[in-house]
């Protein structure tokens, strides 16, 4: 099987396709029970405080095992040939097989946008630990992305193990100094710390000057984890393609969808985005753009 991945690397992203559409709706589960049991954690600690009862959060065990997936429509329990990725919603005819309610087409898009990007990952750096640490770094990423759709916020249980993870891998960089996912600790401590900062400082420029807040603490400590992975060297071309992409959409959906301009967009996607084609092609991009002002 080693030789199978590491002689035809088409092989090896099609294995990482058929897997990763497991781990897209794993993901699924994460985007919606996440954001559930953080309130729910809140609603414990500081429970005198709670402006709404209790009642409306799930009672008993809630967490990304149990309990076991169900219509968010009529709650009927959906069976294992239900929750094939992708498939069964083409089986179904996207609808719940008890009730016929639609099924929103997010979670067979959210399934093949794990796959696709999976494998690329895969596909960019071939077989072994590299691949590795891009395909789990382009799960946290596009979990994080959801979340900050749907809730704004993005989990400090993703952001900062990424941040971690990201030193820590850094102890690996070859003493020969060859070129690898894997950065040196100065450059990755150093990415880390600019990452922070670098937002942080936005920030509370912004509002000294606005009044408002830009932006929030989640997408700091995004960034620091981008920054931990990738080094300082990468941060100006993500900072400035997820600045771009995030303002084009944003007045696309000011001017088209009358979207109110007083209700914050969340910016942890684009830096999402952003940081995952950095990874992949990073490299490739500043060599291209250093030749061009040459």
């Amino acid at each position: 099987m080693h030789e199978l991945f590491t002689d035809i690397p088409l092989s090896f992203a099609a294995a990482l396709f058929l897997f990763a559409l497991l781990v897209g709706s794993f993901l699924n589960v994460v985007i919606h029970r996440l954001p559930i049991m953080m309130e729910r954690e809140w609603r414990d600690q500081c429970a005198e405080l709670a402006a709404s009862p209790a009642s409306e959060l799930p009672e008993g065990r809630f967490d990304l095992v149990a309990p076991r997936s169900r219509c968010p429509s009529c709650g009927t329990q959906i069976t294992a040939l239900q929750n094939i990725p992708v498939l069964s919603y083409l089986w179904l005819r996207g609808k719940c097989a008890h009730c016929g309610v639609q099924i929103p087409v997010r979670y067979p898009a959210i399934e093949l946008l794990t796959a696709i990007a999976t494998a690329l990952a895969g596909w960019r750096f071939g077989f072994g630990w590299e691949a590795a640490a891009a395909v789990l770094m382009t799960w946290a990423l596009i979990a994080t992305s959801f979340i900050d759709i749907d809730h704004q916020i993005i989990p400090d249980s993703i952001s900062l193990p990424l941040v971690w993870i990201g030193l820590g891998l850094s102890l690996f960089h070859p003493i020969d100094g060859a070129e690898t996912l894997f950065i040196d600790p100065r450059t990755s401590i150093v990415g880390a710390l600019a990452g922070y900062l670098s937002l942080w400082s936005v920030y509370h420029v912004f509002r000294l000057v606005t009044g408002k807040e830009g932006m929030g603490y989640g997408d700091f400590k995004l960034l620091a984890a981008l920054g931990a992975w990738l080094g300082w060297q990468l941060l100006p071309m993500i900072i400035l393609l997820s600045a771009v992409v995030g303002a084009v959409i944003g007045i696309s959906m000011i001017v088209i969808r009358r979207h109110d301009r007083n209700v914050p967009i969340p910016f942890g996607p684009y830096l999402a985005a952003a940081g995952w084609v950095a990874m992949l092609y990073g490299s490739e991009i500043m060599d291209l753009y250093l030749g061009y002002l040459h």
